[in-house]
């Protein structure tokens, strides 16, 4: 039998027991083996033949890439949704992409709260660490305030989205159309049903469904804590340090990004150059946003120059903000980082943002959940290069958009051999669950080296 209980409630002969001997799960790992019963559970819906259009077997490992995919809101597809899945198979997309995004203990939540099941001190616990919260308190408000607030926001999305979809493409299917975008947008999650790999690239001058998309990918972005203390206290100085510095990141992350895309892509006649002005800014702006987890192109990502290949990379390494749809290492962890590299130049002793002092806990954890990162896409590229037939740029650029759980690519992953498409699983599920781990094993080794002897302190040289 497998129970959550409290974590200090260990036996001394090891902390996967208690003391009555049943097995003792973490809330960690068990959102690791949640998220991966859910994949698991999406892979055996679409090997059914209902879920092809052409009612044949998807195949095992086509099955399992398209729901770690969609329960990882990356959007990376090694078949086309939009030709290659029946309305069935879809539908089974939209709702890994919803249970991925909002997190499988929302989902949970939502339905215990509409069986009027108490939510008991256990599954708090697990709330508590999917959402990246400090304290339980107040967990099962903000959950409550999740699932409302997304009902709400991806419902105008979508009915903002029909608008533009239904007279194009009828009243029933124009709505579908404006239902899933509008899913798959808050989410970050990128898939599309447009068809042919193409993404929203149709609509780069269509300012209802670029502007739509991106407002809900971004806002999707931010975290739900972020966005529910914004809607309570609207004034910047009363937010919180961790609020004001996701904003703030964001916002420079937003601008910086729309200006080099708009200078590096100015003069290609692949992308901006055939545009008006006002749609090569949209564009620009759109695909300064979409490298941070929304896996949505409205330009061709194959054709755009090398440095704004690179750029998105960088983009879509640091990602979204916690407790989001997001993925990378986050705006936050980046923040942090950035931020203590000033205060080293600056002779500083301690990390100061916003006049208050960052703890030396959390700028170790920052620094270990980057490059714990950062080795991770390093063995994934070294391994894809040896197995895949593709260009360093193309690998790199799959692996951190996998990573981060963006979905862009540059037209590789349909042709991925199966040791590719195995890494890129990893790879994808590392990317959505492993921060949760990498904080959870920080928390243990702080915990346990309590109490224990300090060594002498001696120093060595560096840089």
């Amino acid at each position: 039998m497998v129970i959550i209980t409290n974590r200090h409630e260990y036996d001394k002969d090891g902390p996967e027991r208690l003391k009555n001997g049943r097995l003792r799960l973490e809330p960690p790992q068990i959102l690791v083996l949640g998220f991966a019963a859910v994949i698991l559970l999406g892979t055996f819906l679409l090997m059914l033949p209902i879920s092809t259009r052409s009612g044949e077997n998807a195949g095992f490992l086509n099955a399992l890439f398209t729901a770690t995919s969609a329960v990882c809101v990356t959007g990376l597809v090694v078949v086309d949704t939009g030709t290659y899945w029946s309305t069935f198979g879809q539908a089974v997309v939209m709702m890994l992409i919803q249970a991925g995004g909002l997190g499988f203990m929302t989902v949970a939540t939502m339905i215990f709260m509409a069986l009027g099941k108490r939510i008991n001190l256990r599954e708090r616990l697990v709330i508590q660490e999917q959402l990246n919260q400090y304290t339980l308190q107040g967990v099962v408000r903000l959950t409550k305030y999740i699932i409302l607030g997304t009902l709400m926001i991806e419902g105008i999305g979508a009915i903002l989205l029909s608008i533009r979809f239904v007279p194009e493409l009828g009243f029933a299917r124009g709505i579908y159309y404006g239902i899933f975008h509008a899913v798959s947008a808050f989410c970050n999650a990128g898939f599309d049903i447009i068809g042919e790999y193409r993404s929203l690239t149709p609509y780069v001058s269509d300012f209802v469904v670029s502007g739509v998309v991106v407002t809900l990918f971004i806002t999707g972005g931010l975290g739900f804590s972020v966005l529910a203390e914004v809607t309570q206290l609207r004034r910047f100085r009363r937010l919180s340090l961790h609020t004001k510095l996701v904003l703030s990141i964001t916002g420079i992350l937003l601008a910086l990004g729309t200006v080099l895309i708009f200078v590096f892509e100015y003069t290609n006649p692949a992308t901006l150059k055939p545009l008006p002005f006002a749609a090569k800014v949209l564009s620009s702006f759109f695909h300064s946003a979409a490298p941070r987890t929304a896996g949505f192109n409205t330009l061709s990502t194959a054709d755009l120059t090398n440095a704004s290949k690179f750029l998105s990379i960088v983009l879509m390494f640091i990602g979204g903000s916690p407790g989001s749809t997001a993925g990378g290492i986050k705006t936050t962890t980046a923040g942090v980082l950035i931020w203590t590299v000033v205060s080293v130049i600056k002779g500083r002793e301690d990390t100061e943002i916003y006049n208050r002092r960052i703890t030396k806990d959390i700028i170790y954890r920052s620094l270990s959940v980057a490059i714990i990162s950062m080795l991770l896409i390093i063995l994934t590229v070294t391994i894809l290069s040896l197995t895949e037939a593709a260009s360093f740029i193309e690998v790199f650029f799959e692996t951190t958009s996998a990573f981060g759980t963006v979905g862009l690519s540059l037209g590789i992953t349909p042709h991925l051999s199966p040791i590719g498409k195995v890494m890129i699983i990893i790879t994808m599920y590392a990317g959505r669950v492993g921060p949760l781990t990498i904080a959870f094993a920080l928390a243990q080794r702080q915990r346990r080296s309590r109490g224990k002897l300090r060594y002498p302190e001696e120093k060595i040289l560096v840089g």
